[in-house]
């Protein structure tokens, strides 16, 4: 589940910086303006998208600008890029607004196809299974995570080695117990997610080693993504019981009024 640097070429159908280049400069404006106004507007996006305003607006300019970021260098094309691009893909397509966003307040948006909040989630639950499974399967058909040599590999080296290595080597003992660890829950992770029995310990873990990977690596941003969608998708019912039972009384509710 680290973040990895593509080496591939982008697709010429593929949105990148150089398409808003090239119409910023034929309307006279230099790249150093439009790359500033094109962050910018990137920041207002995500900030509106956090309070819900103009929310489906905001989701379609975040997911463009994202993936013009990550098809344009592959220095910012790893973990943390894709899976941003893939949560704002599935909130692009959700039903939007939010019942606790601002535009129900400000706008009186109505809030339409309530039913298919649970679709939605359901297919980025099955998507995230997927991604974990195979991580995991990839992680578990070498040993260099069954005898600790990945992990120390991860640990030391730049730019992730943000522990000092004396601190890293006095953990020689524990590495492949910890490297173990995280093939068994990524592998375990699309069996024992959907349980009630286990969810809250799996969905806890699983927290549990991102935060773990953000503060030993110092990949916070992609620590931050990976425990959004988490708790995004299976937060519902299991951290947040109250939430789901006022979406399913509100479906049910615009069924009835139907």
């Amino acid at each position: 589940m680290s973040g990895r640097a593509c080496s591939h070429e982008p697709g010429p159908f593929v949105p990148r910086f150089g398409w808003l280049v090239s119409i910023g400069d034929n309307i006279g404006l230099d790249e150093e303006t439009v790359l500033r106004a094109t962050w910018i507007v990137l920041l207002i996006a995500g900030c509106c998208l956090l309070v819900g305003l103009c929310s489906r607006v905001s989701a379609i300019v975040a997911w463009f600008i994202q993936l013009c970021a990550v098809s344009s260098s592959g220095l910012l094309s790893y973990g943390m890029d894709n899976f941003t691009i893939i949560g704002l893909f599935y909130l692009m397509l959700a039903p939007l607004p939010d019942r606790y966003s601002l535009d129900c307040y400000i706008w009186k948006s109505p809030i339409k196809d309530r039913h298919l909040h649970g679709f939605f989630r359901r297919v980025l639950q099955l998507h995230l299974c997927i991604i974990y499974f195979f991580a995991g399967l990839t992680k578990c058909l070498g040993s260099g995570w069954w005898n600790g040599d990945n992990l120390w590999l991860a640990l030391t080296r730049p730019p992730f080695n943000v522990l000092p290595v004396e601190l890293v080597m006095s953990w020689q003992r524990i590495l492949p117990f910890a490297g173990i660890a995280v093939c068994l829950l990524e592998v375990g992770y699309p069996f024992l997610i959907w349980s009630k029995r286990t969810r809250f310990v799996w969905l806890m873990a699983v927290i549990g080693m991102h935060i773990g990977i953000a503060v030993t690596m110092g990949m916070y941003l992609f620590g931050l993504i990976m425990i959004t969608l988490n708790i995004a998708v299976f937060g519902p019912g299991t951290l947040f019981p109250d939430r789901a039972k006022t979406e399913v009384s509100a479906g049910e509710l615009e069924q009835v009024e139907a």
